[in-house]
Formats: structure tokens, sequence, C-alpha cells
């Protein structure tokens, strides 16, 4: 696939363009992005460009990286997002990740996120990196526990609720990537 910053098993990651508008659109609209995420209003094709520019893009130009389109390999079908975000409150960047419904559950959002953060630690200088989620998002929670993240404590950001924060430290030694996952 063109445009891509590295893959796994089973899938390829990449940076978002406009062409993604749609896709965008698609995942940022699905019920657990809204419950777990929040609504972004991204209602429109305009919106979903506008996002992919003053998210992901941004985060590219200023940091070299952002979240990153997950693809499956074989196919070359967007199944969600997966990569790094720096947020304001933050002193490092956290990891982020959503899939399409179709394609959580299955293993999936693990071997992307092991995935993006072998390539972390390979391309950048970092000794630490966060995640933070709901309380109440379970999933997720478990996957960052299986990929090795350790929970810190509660953070309360600036007009937000309360999310767990989660913690990773690289320690010099590259990351093995999972195994095959079937989809």
């Amino acid at each position: 696939m063109s445009g891509t910053l590295f893959c796994s098993v089973n899938l390829s990651l990449r940076r978002f363009t406009f062409d993604d508008a749609a896709f965008v659109l698609e995942l940022l609209n699905t019920p657990a992005w809204k419950k777990f995420i929040g609504d972004k209003n991204v209602n429109s094709h305009e919106d979903a460009i506008n996002y992919i520019k003053n998210g992901p893009q941004s985060m590219y130009a200023k940091h070299g990286y952002g979240l990153w389109l997950v693809s499956i390999t074989e196919t070359g079908r967007p199944i969600g997002m997966c990569g790094l975000v720096q947020r304001d409150y933050l002193d490092r960047p956290d990891l982020g990740f959503a899939f399409l419904p179709g394609f959580e559950g299955k293993g999936l959002a693990y071997e992307a996120s092991m995935a993006a953060l072998t390539y972390v630690q390979q391309h950048y200088q970092l000794d630490k990196v966060y995640a933070i989620t709901l309380a109440d998002n379970i999933r997720s929670r478990r996957l960052l526990t299986r990929c090795g993240f350790v929970h810190d404590q509660t953070i309360t950001p600036p007009g937000d609720e309360g999310l767990l924060l989660y913690y990773y430290l690289y320690d010099n030694i590259i990351i093995p990537l999972p195994n095959s996952t079937s989809i």
C-alpha cells in the first residue's frame, strides 16, 4: 500500500490523507467512539477533512507522529486508527486507538498498538508513552494492560471527566510484534 509507514502481521499503518474522509466520518460516528472518546462534531465530508487537517496532519507536522490509519494489509480496507496524540495537559504523548465495530474483539487493536509502540521506539526518542481511558471502558483498560501499560493515577483534564492514566516505559529492547491474528 502506498504511503505505508509500517506493517504488522495482518495490518498496515500509514498517515491519514484527505482521501480518508469517508472512513473518518464513519469511524467517528460509531457508538463506541461517541461513548468513550466523545462527539467530535464530524457530521459531513467537510468536517472529516477538517478533523484530518487539524488532528492527525497537524500532529505529523508538529511532532512527526500522530494517529495513523490502520488497514488490513491484504485488502487495504481501513478498519481503524492507532498512534500517538500529544495532549496539552500531558508531558508525553499518549497511545490512542479506535476500530470499526466489525473489527473489535479480534486482537487487531492489540496488534496495531504493539506495532505502533515498536515503530515509536525505533523512530522517536521517547522513554515513556501514556494512555488515557474512561474507567468504564473495560475493553481499552484490558488492552492497555495486555500491551504492558501500568495504571498510574486518575486525572481530570480541564473541562473533562476523570480519566485513568496509564504509562508504558521503553527500556531499549525492541518490542516483538505480536503473533499472527486471524481475521
